[in-house]
């Protein structure tokens, strides 16, 4: 990183550091350092606060006095973002049903077929990745890139939510069930078909967070 040209360090560290949230490997209980990444990365102090910066402008991150985090959401706010997610992703994933090629459509299947291993393991954390490849597969081919990037840029606000709903049992089993549908649609290219189990997926995402923190039903 050292030999980037000083024009380039921040957006690549803002790079870096986006795929990072993006892949839930950030999270809400980790503290990011500008003095810290800068010795990491081995470069001054001030592209790192300009990349952690521009994160906390965008949304991804909240500025902290020791440190920049993860936003610490109230449960409303959450419940905000699932109707967002409501009015957005089904339409968006039709969207892109045209736009997947084989390689994407490859990746799902494996990745589908990985969620399932797990409702006999039991292993939260191989469920979590495989539903983030899934997520983010459909998402980049979603050719309207203004939509694309308002989804993206919320998803790290609902990685703890995912990883804590994707602990039970209950809610994975249903969830996977909807992966594999998912799966179906976008192999047929399907987009109707698309849309309705991508509406299904958020709310049964939404239902399971609400259940978990005891919130009362539409």
């Amino acid at each position: 990183m050292s030999g980037t040209p000083k024009r380039h360090i921040k957006d690549r560290i803002y790079d870096t550091y986006l795929a990072r949230i993006q892949r839930g490997q950030i999270s809400h209980t980790d503290r990011l350092v500008d003095t810290a990444i800068a010795a990491e990365l081995n470069v001054s102090r001030m592209p790192v606060r300009d990349a952690l910066m521009r994160l906390t402008h965008e949304g991804y991150l909240t500025s902290t006095t020791r440190g920049f985090m993860l936003p610490n959401m109230k449960p409303e706010q959450i419940l905000e973002i699932f109707e967002l997610r409501r009015l957005l992703e089904p339409r968006a994933a039709a969207l892109a049903t045209a736009n997947l090629t084989q390689a994407d459509l490859d990746a799902l299947e494996g990745s589908v077929i990985q969620a399932e291993k797990t409702l006999e393991t039991g292993d939260v954390e191989s469920l979590h990745s495989a539903s983030e490849v899934i997520r983010r597969t459909w998402i980049m081919a979603v050719p309207n890139v203004e939509l694309r990037d308002t989804i993206l840029r919320y998803m790290s606000q609902i990685q703890a939510v995912r990883f804590a709903t994707l602990s039970d049992a209950r809610s994975s089993q249903a969830l996977i069930e909807l992966q594999r549908q998912m799966l179906h649609a976008f192999t047929n290219r399907n987009a109707a078909h698309v849309e309705l189990v991508l509406f299904r997926y958020v709310l049964a995402g939404e239902e399971s967070y609400r259940r978990m923190m005891d919130l009362p039903d539409w």
